[in-house]
């Protein structure tokens, strides 16, 4: 049985571990409310693009663009693998990892491109060392995410790969972040407008110098635009994964401090009485002589 000074040690370290979990829980409170307002923000450009391209496909007959059309053939799928930079967010990592793998047995050639430290640590791991990759918590999204969507699109438009995936989480609620796989490129024209067929609004948009030379500008930007609104949910994500774990964690240091507290006063009680009986013992032993 642990000895007093034992289990006072164990109070005293749990109490400080309890600590740096409260002032993690309330650093991720503070910084999922400003990845919110980020979404928020960046939130009017994806509608206006949305609408805008909406707009295009319904001027267009045909779109010679390389995301419109089908990949080379045979060519390995490029996977953009977004994960967060640190751990301590419950399964929140795990799960994106395993989605990967998941990927990866039915698409054994993929080529990686990875968002995130955890992302890259795993792609190692699974023996592809040289890959693109970029940090997820970067100075700048916008200007990570144009890298991402330069790499990619050259890799595409060279043959290197034949398609470009993305891994990212998809912010549930805060109880749930669900990691998603879809397909970005080539882009399917049912992404872009929905599943309700395109009007021809002959007149009602004009475009300089012609419809098909903006959609051909502004598919680059879709992408990109699709990164970075992927890094930004990634963020909110990971620090809703990051609250609940940190929130269980100090609510578990409170009941193990319970418990261990119960069973040091149990051993000063049985300290105190084993004491009595010595000194009781003594006194009869006295007393009998």
């Amino acid at each position: 049985m642990p000895s007093v000074k034992d289990l006072r040690d164990r109070i005293k370290s749990l109490k400080n571990t309890q600590q740096i979990t409260k002032a993690m829980k309330q650093v991720a409170a503070a910084k999922i409310r400003r990845a919110e307002m980020a979404q928020k923000q960046a939130r009017p450009y994806a509608d206006a693009l949305s609408q805008m391209l909406r707009d295009l496909m319904g001027a267009v007959s045909s779109v010679d663009h390389p995301f419109m059309k089908p990949g080379k053939a045979g060519a390995p799928s490029g996977v953009i693998l977004m994960t967060a930079d640190k751990g301590l967010a419950g399964a929140f990592n795990a799960n994106l990892i395993r989605a990967a793998e998941i990927y990866v047995k039915t698409h054994a050639d993929a080529s990686f491109f990875t968002v995130g430290n955890k992302g890259r640590n795993t792609v190692r791991r699974m023996d592809r060392a040289n890959h693109p990759t970029w940090a997820l918590n970067a100075p700048s999204k916008i200007d990570t995410a144009r890298a991402v969507a330069a790499a990619v699109t050259d890799a595409f438009v060279a043959g290197e790969i034949g398609d470009i995936v993305l891994i990212s989480p998809k912010l549930v609620s805060m109880m749930s972040q669900k990691p998603e796989t879809r397909r970005l490129v080539p882009i399917e024209q049912t992404a872009l407008v929905g599943d309700a067929p395109v009007e021809k609004k002959a007149g009602a948009v004009e475009f300089s110098p012609s419809p098909e030379f903006v959609l051909s500008r502004l598919l680059p930007k879709y992408l990109e635009f699709t990164i970075y609104s992927a890094m930004l949910e990634t963020d909110a994500a990971f620090f809703a994964a990051q609250l609940i774990a940190m929130n269980n964690a100090t609510d578990n240091a409170g009941k193990l401090i319970d418990e261990l507290t119960i069973k040091m006063n149990n051993a000063r009680q049985a300290a105190i009485t084993k004491e009595l009986l010595e000194i009781v013992a003594g006194a009869e032993a006295l007393s009998g002589s």
